[in-house]
């Protein structure tokens, strides 16, 4: 009989992963080995427990997925993570998948097929939600995700920068920063600064040190 294939359930929400649970454990070909509910418990029990495959939540306070991504396959690069997300943002896509992501698939998805997707990641291949699929700006076009030079500007303004120290740091003139701003927020339907900050470190489109 082949051994069953490994996974940790990392997510901030108990329901979550007890529902995630529950779906994989009518998969015999599967087992969960660990549920963790925070980036760095994620990373603890990554470390412990080695886990075939790493089912990841993309937004949790704290060490969000993505940093704690780039933690565990620092560690072991052979892990396969799957990053789980209720926003199909592009900019957020191209991060979990930057930090080493195989697959980025939504909760919300109706038709979410977890245990096929776990199989999937495990065997080496990227498991893109359709939702997340059938976006044109991932194949390098501007279709609402932010640019790389966006990311820069909107990781400043979290920081709570001006305009102005944004520009000097940046090496660019406070109109193009203005500029910049306009553009992120538009991309994103945000038309305050708290609201784009709040969006921001939420989503994790940004790295908080």
């Amino acid at each position: 009989m082949p051994a069953k294939l490994t996974v940790l359930l990392v997510d901030d929400h108990a329901l979550v992963r007890h529902g995630f649970r529950r779906i994989l454990e009518d998969d015999a070909e599967i087992e969960v080995i660990g549920e963790a509910s925070t980036g760095e418990e994620a990373v603890k029990l990554a470390g412990q427990k080695k886990p075939a495959v790493i089912v990841m939540d993309c937004a949790m306070p704290g060490m969000n997925g993505l940093e704690a991504t780039r933690k565990i396959l620092e560690a072991r690069p052979d892990a396969a993570i799957l990053m789980l997300s209720m926003h199909s943002e592009d900019t957020l896509v191209r991060q979990a998948l930057d930090a080493g992501a195989r697959g980025y698939i939504l909760k919300n998805a109706m038709d979410l097929d977890l245990a096929n997707a776990i199989k999937r990641v495990a065997r080496g291949e990227k498991v893109l939600d359709p939702q997340v699929a059938r976006s044109a700006s991932l194949k390098g076009e501007r279709d609402g995700g932010l640019t790389p030079r966006e990311v820069e500007v909107l990781q400043r303004i979290v920081a709570g920068k001006s305009n102005k120290e944004i520009a000097a740091e940046m090496n660019l003139s406070a109109n193009t920063v203005s500029v910049h701003r306009a553009n992120i927020m538009d991309a994103l339907g945000i038309h305050k600064t708290a609201e784009l900050v709040v969006y921001a470190i939420r989503n994790g489109l940004v790295n908080l040190p």
